[in-house]
């Protein structure tokens, strides 16, 4: 939990405080953006830029305790932006060796779910990637996402649904097919 002091610090202007608080976040941040643009190189950019732009509008907090929430939402924001300007990231044995823990130790297990979540869309890969990989709560990722809790949930659910389908090899066209 974060130091509501060195937020309403980093809020009044204290560096030191809001080094303090990127510090402790960082690890997160930088898997989070690792999920959105799967590649070191890149994450580290989604990473530093979303230091910078929560640095010179750190005044916008206006409660606290939501500054994780905050600052999570302007992370998703830029690697969503860099995805765009990137438009294909190729998937290849960097992603693999490069990607952050996992409960999966076999490698293609790795890579058929970071396939899977990228093949999600945007609302369903960020509420699976915040809330495995993040370990929000559903209120937390509605604050972030500024949606009801049951929209969340109703994500949450639909994706597990979808990420099952591709996971296990059944696309919704070969559904249809055998039906």
């Amino acid at each position: 939990m974060e130091n509501l002091d060195l937020v309403d610090k980093a809020i009044n202007g204290d560096g030191q405080a809001f080094e303090t608080l990127v510090k402790n976040e960082s690890e997160k941040l930088y898997k989070t953006a690792f999920l959105y643009v799967r590649n070191k190189e890149d994450a580290l950019d989604v990473l530093q830029e979303t230091i910078y732009k929560a640095f010179v509008s750190i005044k916008q907090v206006k409660q606290p305790q939501y500054f994780h929430s905050w600052l999570t939402k302007i992370l998703i924001r830029t690697a969503y932006d860099i995805i765009s300007k990137r438009k294909k990231v190729v998937l290849d044995e960097n992603i693999i060796n490069n990607m952050p823990n996992e409960p999966s130790t076999n490698i293609e297990d790795k890579l058929d779910t970071l396939n899977a979540i990228t093949r999600l869309n945007k609302e369903y890969q960020t509420v699976i990637i915040l809330f495995y990989y993040h370990d929000l709560t559903v209120y937390q990722i509605s604050e972030t996402m500024e949606k009801p809790e049951n929209t969340i949930k109703t994500y949450l659910r639909r994706a597990k649904i979808e990420l099952k389908k591709i996971i296990g090899g059944v696309d919704n066209n070969v559904q249809r097919a055998i039906q």
